[in-house]
């Protein structure tokens, strides 16, 4: 265990973030599946949302690190070779599969509550859908015919999907495939290696292996946060305390003060020389000369990424208020009087500063990317003589969002606050293959935007 943790100033976290997060540049990562595997050997999971309003959040991910990213990639390291399944960990995740023994606990647990209640009071219905997948092959809910609702979670559901939503947090089922969001389910025993399913590490280890993913999918967590950092890896905040201390002893993470932040961060061991370059690097550009300076992380001018709601630099928002000073919040759920910004809204990376936010939102029917609207930072002027290559570095970023979501347009604002960069921006797009550039004739203010139809 380290004696003393290191200090560390406040611009030095934030570029040895980029770093530890593949952001240094954003998409750096050459265009192959491969890549999807190097950021997941990075960050350890990737949190799934199924909202597909911008793209899904794993493929937001995803995308601001590899260069050409594609959704099939993914899907076909999940669904056909099968070396990355979907499991709870930081809510319903991407993970290893080589590591499933060590998410035994998530499929246990669960199993044993619903053995006690919905397995038991719906019985035959179980075993109907067990007999119908072992006999007939893969299913999904609407291949059978529904039956009454029952109360499930947050509403009331049709018992066969209830159930084999169930079936599958027990671990009993896994997801073969997806088609667009149904799930079709399989047998467990039929996608994964016998010997992998008969590893059941101590809980100990596998609550060791949870907290750690935590540390290293983010990079710089505290001791304590939002509980939704910490569910799943440990039952409580002593426990919790437990854990980090014996990671700590272990050399698995690093106790670090950071410049401006209350109490000890920590990074994961294996990204401390991220650290080491990151002081470099700093010491290399010396004293920034203005206060929204973006650097260059990586030696390299600095780019735009668009972060996704759930990205893991983004989980722990005190750290945003605190770090970057930059307050985020997701407001799909929140009631469209209450939102500050917009339905599907996400922060802006310049270099290694968040300097905004942006709304895009895929139409492929129409075949456009539009951007709804976009936010900056107070101070932060993005025609700035300053900031000489932010509106290249932005464009970069609208076509390489445009051509993962498949679309030929990208359509901008066409408020008045937004008409000059807008004008700065069109011969900068128009040059992308296939691309063309057009003014929202739908654009709204800068309130929030709806949510998308159903």
């Amino acid at each position: 265990m380290t004696d003393q943790p290191r200090h560390v100033s406040a611009r030095a976290a934030r570029r040895y973030l980029v770093h530890h997060h593949l952001l240094a540049p954003p998409r750096a990562l050459p265009p192959e599946p491969a890549s999807v595997m190097r950021v997941v050997d990075r960050l350890g999971s990737i949190q799934f949302d199924p909202l597909e309003v911008a793209g899904r959040n794993h493929d937001l991910v995803l995308l601001a690190r590899i260069a050409g990213y594609r959704r099939a990639w993914t899907d076909g390291l999940l669904y056909r070779e099968r070396v990355l399944y979907e499991t709870y960990n930081k809510m319903l995740s991407l993970v290893p599969t080589a590591e499933l023994p060590y998410y035994r606990l998530a499929w246990d647990r669960v199993r044993a509550r619903h053995e006690a209640g919905s397995f038991d009071e719906h019985a035959p219905l179980v075993d109907e859908l067990l007999t119908r997948i072992r006999e007939g092959g893969p299913l999904s809910s609407t291949d059978i015919e529904p039956r009454a609702a029952i109360d499930w979670y947050w509403r009331p559901t049709n018992q066969v999907r209830a159930l084999l939503e169930a079936l599958a947090e027990a671990g009993i089922l896994a997801i073969a495939r997806r088609e667009g969001n149904r799930r079709v389910y399989d047998l467990a025993e039929r996608l994964f290696p016998a010997e992998l399913l008969a590893q059941r590490p101590p809980e100990r280890e596998q609550r060791l292996h949870k907290l750690r993913s935590r540390y290293q999918a983010n990079g710089l967590l505290g001791a304590t946060g939002e509980y939704a950092l910490w569910a799943g890896a440990a039952d409580d905040t002593p426990q919790r305390h437990e854990l980090r201390v014996e990671l700590e002893a272990r050399g698995e993470i690093a106790p670090v003060v950071v410049e401006g932040l209350r109490g000890q961060r920590y990074i994961p061991a294996p990204s401390l020389p991220l650290l080491d370059l990151a002081e470099a690097e700093l010491a290399a550009e010396g004293q920034p000369g203005h206060a929204w300076a973006a650097g260059r992380p990586g030696d390299r001018a600095p780019s735009v990424a668009f972060l996704a709601p759930l990205d893991p630099l983004a989980w722990d928002r005190d750290l945003l208020a605190r770090l970057y000073a930059f307050e985020y919040r997701w407001e799909v759920y929140t009631p469209v009087h209450k939102r500050r910004w917009g339905y599907y809204v996400l922060p802006l990376l310049y270099g290694d500063r968040l300097v905004g936010r942006i709304e895009p939102r895929i139409d492929r029917k129409a075949g456009v990317l539009r951007v709804l609207d976009l936010w900056w930072e107070d101070g932060f002027d993005p025609l700035d003589g300053a900031h000489a290559g932010f509106a290249s570095a932005l464009a970069d970023a609208l076509r390489a969002h445009a051509a993962f979501a498949d679309v030929a347009r990208i359509a901008l604002p066409r408020t008045a606050r937004h008409r000059t960069l807008a004008a700065a921006l069109r011969p900068r797009l128009a040059p992308g293959p296939g691309a063309r550039v057009t003014r929202r004739a739908d654009a709204r203010s800068s309130g929030g935007s709806p949510a998308p139809p159903a």
